[in-house]
């Protein structure tokens, strides 16, 4: 198995990525990526008196880890193994993504919705990528 080593993530032959630690460390990047720009058209909308600061969806931020979750799904051959790591990933993700949004109630929703993403991207990264490596070793 060769595998790409001139991009981050490192990714393998069939593009997957190759590590836990690449697989948390972009994803996480593309949240904090997510949640600049979340702040920086909130306070530009404030400014221009389009509302007030804090009141955008903080969910938001999660649309650049999904992406590469989507991507890294995508890299996996078809089959049970990523389907249920997938499905059992985002059940679990989104559980603890409205626990921490709950726990966060009394902040802005963009602080909510910022904390929520996060922990969403933990768990999901986390759950997926050993769940679809366990399980694709258990199925062939």
């Amino acid at each position: 198995m060769s595998e790409q080593r001139s991009a981050f993530p490192r990714r393998d032959a069939e593009g997957r990525v190759l590590t836990l630690g690449d697989l948390l460390g972009i994803s996480l990047a593309g949240w904090l990526i997510g949640m600049l720009a979340l702040v920086l058209f909130d306070w530009a909308f404030a400014g221009l008196g389009a509302g007030s600061f804090g009141h955008t969806n903080g969910w938001l931020a999660v649309i650049l880890p999904a992406w590469l979750f989507w991507d890294d799904f995508r890299a996996w051959e078809f089959g049970a193994a990523r389907v249920v790591a997938a499905l059992v990933a985002a059940a679990l993700a989104v559980v603890a993504g409205l626990l921490l949004a709950g726990l966060a109630g009394g902040l802005a929703p963009l602080a909510t919705g910022g904390l929520a993403a996060a922990g969403f991207t933990v768990v999901y990264a986390v759950l997926w990528f050993r769940g679809v490596h366990w399980l694709a070793r258990r199925t062939g």
